[in-house]
């Protein structure tokens, strides 16, 4: 069985502890959850996980399955890289010396489309949104340069196509809106 990359979409209430079951399942399971991130969905009340792992596509649907056991969850969905627009976001403190002191550093921060967010006499924070590769081939880049601290975000990430859910949430939010 081929093991690849799919993201896993979690659309839950917004309960204590609910995290830490769901990386239970993944656990249980032996699967290394790649990246994850938590934040509000498009509906009030309704949060959204999004784990990325490697894995089959028969284990990602038994997870799936596992996942919508849970109480909270309202629905899971998996989808493979060719199926999302996904992006994460870094930060990379390196040396103002070793900076300044190097022009090709500045010119291959511009060609990769980073930006400068904070300068001092000490570091400069590079700031760089983009595929998980392109993060890491500017961390090879400046890691020469003194890099004082790096810190990525996990992934965040939107279907290509229109997703059922927009529909599944209004009346999830409607209901309990009622009682």
């Amino acid at each position: 069985m081929e093991k690849k990359n799919f993201t896993v979409s979690i659309y839950t209430e917004n309960n204590l502890g609910l995290l830490s079951r769901i990386a239970a399942i993944f656990l249980k399971r032996h699967i290394n959850i790649e990246s994850i991130t938590a934040s509000p969905s498009e509906v009030p009340e309704v949060m959204r996980f999004i784990i990325v792992i490697h894995v089959s596509e028969e284990q990602v649907k038994k997870i799936i399955g596992q996942i919508e056991k849970q109480i909270e969850v309202i629905k899971a969905f998996y989808h493979t890289d060719e199926e999302m627009v996904y992006q994460e976001t870094a930060l990379y403190k390196i040396k103002s010396s070793e900076f300044l002191d190097d022009f090709n550093v500045q010119d291959f921060i511009k060609a990769t489309n980073a930006r400068i967010v904070t300068v001092t006499q000490k570091f400069f924070v590079i700031e760089k949104t983009g595929k998980h590769n392109e993060i890491n081939t500017l961390y090879e880049t400046l890691k020469p340069y003194g890099l004082m601290q790096f810190v990525r975000s996990g992934t965040i990430a939107v279907t290509k196509s229109e997703m059922p859910i927009t529909g599944i949430l209004e009346k999830f939010n409607t209901t309990n809106s009622i009682s």
